[in-house]
């Protein structure tokens, strides 16, 4: 399988960039750098309302991201905390 192509917005990367935790931000982009291979990797949960939006748990982080196809491109929308990372999407 063709590996697909990551792009993180802006926000997402300020986000990451402000993380005190070393750990969780390595496991974050280890994340965001398995969803290259797989893009619904097992534990993925599809968002209600959009048609290629979904959500990675990584402990109590959340990775919003949109699957293109036919671009074979993931699009990381937002990285955050489970309490408020819904309501900025």
């Amino acid at each position: 399988m063709t590996p697909y192509r990551i792009e993180i917005d802006r926000d997402a990367q300020k986000w990451l960039a402000r993380l005190t935790d070393a750990k969780l931000r390595q496991r974050l982009v280890a994340a965001i750098d398995a969803l290259a291979q797989n893009p619904r990797p097992a534990g993925v949960k599809k968002l209600t309302g959009f048609d290629h939006r979904y959500r990675v748990r990584v402990g109590d982080c959340r990775i919003i991201y949109e699957v293109r196809d036919r671009m074979l491109l993931v699009l990381v929308l937002d990285v955050g905390d489970r309490k408020d990372i819904y309501r900025r999407n």
